[in-house]
């Protein structure tokens, strides 16, 4: 996006790769994907809450009343891939909040993000702000994949649905609704890396808008 005020015209076009960024990762085509396949502070609680992070305490994030993160399927019966889902969710919680706070240094984003990953999530936050906008309504997160490589590298796969998220404006705070479409759903290829405490940061995260997977 560029770092500019748009007028509503050209707000209009940005919107989808606003949502996008909204969400933590960069629209794009799916050449970003190749190298990860098979190698390589809120005040209270998350919208959707992911099970207690364990021995580590998590930043708490609150979500405003009218954006809503969910994650369904999310949980799959395997505690270690349930850890990386958690953390997964976190990040999300934490990116969407940081952009509805309008606050690019949010302690949270580097808690779940590291590497490349933390200064583009910074940068992408910081260019919604400056354009103006935050972001308003559901984001839904589904069909998750987890992939382990070793015990502190793993790959996650997600889609999102964001038929019911909007892009605001910050001043006048009039919601740009868009039509639903299938550029509407997101795949999502990220990395992560375990920490030394026990935090699976995203260290590499792309997206493809339409992907045929995450299409109804």
């Amino acid at each position: 996006m560029k770092r500019r005020s748009l007028p509503v015209a050209a707000a209009l076009v940005a919107i989808a790769a606003l949502l996008t960024t909204a969400c933590g990762g960069r629209g794009g085509d799916s050449k970003g994907n190749d190298g990860l396949a098979g190698a390589d502070t809120g005040d209270t609680t998350a919208a959707a809450s992911p099970s207690d992070g364990g021995a580590t305490d998590r930043p708490k994030i609150s979500l405003p009343n009218d954006l809503t993160d969910t994650f369904e399927g999310w949980k799959t019966g395997d505690a270690d891939h349930d850890a990386i889902l958690d953390d997964v969710a976190r990040r999300v919680d934490v990116t969407n909040y940081a952009i509805t706070k309008g606050d690019a240094d949010l302690a949270g984003l580097s808690f779940y993000y590291s590497g490349g990953a933390l200064a583009d999530a910074k940068d992408w936050v910081e260019s919604i702000v400056k354009d103006g906008y935050t972001i308003t309504g559901t984001n839904r997160y589904y069909n998750a994949k987890v992939d382990v490589f070793d015990s502190s590298s793993a790959g996650v796969v997600y889609c999102e649905d964001q038929g019911r998220a909007y892009a605001k404006d910050r001043k006048s705070n009039k919601v740009y609704e868009t039509e639903v479409t299938d550029k509407s759903y997101v795949l999502y290829t990220t990395r992560l890396e375990k920490n030394k405490q026990g935090v699976w940061q995203t260290t590499k995260l792309t997206s493809q808008r339409g992907h045929n997977s995450c299409t109804p």
